[in-house]
């Protein structure tokens, strides 16, 4: 129950009743600063399979609108979606297999990561095992282990043909001033091209999969490659389908299998 400040409060017992109530209190979902790493499990699901959850079995989501490694949702995005915060890298528990890390939000909060993904609550998901949150708005999910990091291939009829996607149909692209098998877009370059990362593999159709592998960056994470081209999404892509990247100063493409 929370309490609403602008009510009216008696005095005497009532206000130390509120109190008492208070002190005993706590929401499902946490919030405010972290001091140790996240603990992240995960949960099955008869209908949405197994999926990531923190160490009390609170579901944990992704936000489609956001770009790996960046989160977009803020102010009353943030207050219905609070962050899952870590103090260092997240910690995953034995078998899983994804990369973790952390991003850095506008506040200077750290928000930890998997596969690149900001993790989040769902303000209406009461108990562990709840999953309210899913398909919200069409742009928040359930993030299964193996999603993230598969990459995938769409076709929507239009001029740029078959293009390589991740699981979720955000596209990927691919830089022309890369070497074979290595990045060199690092820094701002890699805020605005946020690399698609893996924990050492990555799966997709047989179409693509022959051509799959990773590079090692310089601080250690493993990013997917396709025939050798390291892969990118763009900052400025909001949705599945968009390829607002497309020849981006001429040196940025969509990747066609």
């Amino acid at each position: 129950m929370r309490w609403n400040p602008t009510q009216r409060l008696a005095r005497g017992g009532l206000i130390l009743a509120l109190m008492a109530v208070s002190a005993v209190g706590s929401a499902a979902v946490p919030a405010g600063a972290v001091d140790a790493p996240a603990v992240l499990a995960t949960h099955a699901d008869a209908q949405l399979g197994t999926f990531l959850t923190d160490a009390k079995g609170m579901t944990l989501y992704l936000f489609t609108k956001d770009v790996p490694g960046i989160s977009n949702c803020y102010d009353q995005c943030a207050v219905n979606w609070p962050p899952l915060l870590s103090q260092g890298d997240p910690v995953l528990p034995d078998g899983l297999a994804g990369a973790i890390g952390t991003t850095v939000r506008k506040d200077g909060a750290v928000q930890a990561t998997y596969n690149g993904w900001p993790l989040y609550y769902w303000l209406h998901d009461e108990k562990p095992g709840d999953t309210t949150g899913q398909n919200v708005g069409g742009v928040w999910f359930v993030l299964n282990p193996t999603d993230a990091m598969s990459v995938n291939v769409r076709d929507d009829g239009g001029d740029l043909g078959t293009i390589l996607t991740d699981a979720r149909g955000l596209t990927l692209y691919l830089f022309t001033k890369d070497d074979a098998n290595l990045s060199n877009c690092y820094d701002q370059c890699a805020v605005n091209w946020p690399p698609l990362l893996t924990d050492g593999s990555a799966t997709g159709p047989d179409l693509v999969a022959g051509g799959l592998g990773t590079t090692e960056r310089k601080d250690g994470a493993l990013q997917v490659t396709y025939n050798g081209q390291p892969l990118y999404y763009w900052l400025h892509d909001e949705k599945p389908g968009d390829t607002t990247g497309q020849n981006v100063g001429g040196v940025w493409f969509i990747v066609n299998p």
